[in-house]
C-alpha cells in the first residue's frame, strides 16, 4: 500500500481530525518517504489513531519505529511519530502540532508498550505531558532539575544542587 492510499484510508475514517498530507519531493526514496508526513488537526485523537493504524488488518502499523519532538520556535511544539508494518512492508510518519502553554497529548503505550521511553523522553527534554502515561517521569535527568533542556526558551540554571553550571 502506498503511503497516498494509507492517507486516504485515514482521511476516510477520521475526516476532520486529520490534516494535509505533507510530502517532501527532494532527496532520496528514503528522505522523501520519510519526510513526508500527515498533519495530526485534533492531537487529542492520537491514540484513537495509533488503534486504527495497529489494529486494521489493511494496514497492521505494528511498531513504532521512532517518537520524536520538536519545539517549533513560535510557541508551539510537536510530536512525530514514524511507524511501520514489519508484515505489509509501508511506513507513514504522523505529526501533531499543539501550543506549548498546554503541551500535553494522549500516550500511545497502551497501543505500543515500547512508546514508554520514547515518551519518558519527550516529557523530559521538551515538558510534553503524555495522558495516561504508565511512569510518566524524568529518565535523563533529576526529577528536580528545572525545566526542559530541548525547549528554545529554556535557560540554563546558574547553580543546580549547589554547583555552578556549566560545571
Amino acid at each position: 500500500m502506498t503511503q497516498h492510499e494509507i492517507v486516504g484510508q485515514l482521511h476516510a475514517a477520521f475526516g476532520e481530525r486529520l490534516g494535509a498530507w505533507r510530502e517532501m519531493t527532494g532527496g532520496s526514496s528514503y528522505q522523501r518517504r520519510m519526510g513526508s508526513h500527515l498533519e495530526i488537526a485534533d492531537p487529542s485523537s492520537i491514540r484513537d489513531l495509533a488503534f486504527y493504524l495497529r489494529d486494521d488488518p489493511s494496514l497492521d502499523f505494528n511498531n513504532l519505529m521512532l517518537l520524536s519532538s520538536l519545539d517549533n520556535a513560535d510557541g508551539t511544539l510537536s510530536i512525530v511519530y514514524h511507524v511501520e508494518s514489519t508484515r505489509l512492508g509501508h511506513q507513514i510518519a504522523l505529526k501533531a502540532t499543539f501550543s506549548a502553554e498546554d503541551a500535553s497529548v494522549p500516550s500511545v503505550t497502551s497501543v505500543w508498550a515500547h512508546a514508554n521511553w520514547h515518551e519518558r523522553e519527550a516529557w523530559d527534554m521538551m515538558g510534553i505531558h503524555f495522558e495516561g502515561h504508565p511512569d510518566l517521569r524524568r529518565m535523563l535527568l533529576d526529577e528536580d532539575y528545572p525545566g526542559h533542556p530541548l525547549r528554545k526558551d529554556f535557560k540554563e540554571p546558574d547553580f543546580y544542587h549547589g554547583m555552578k553550571v556549566p560545571y
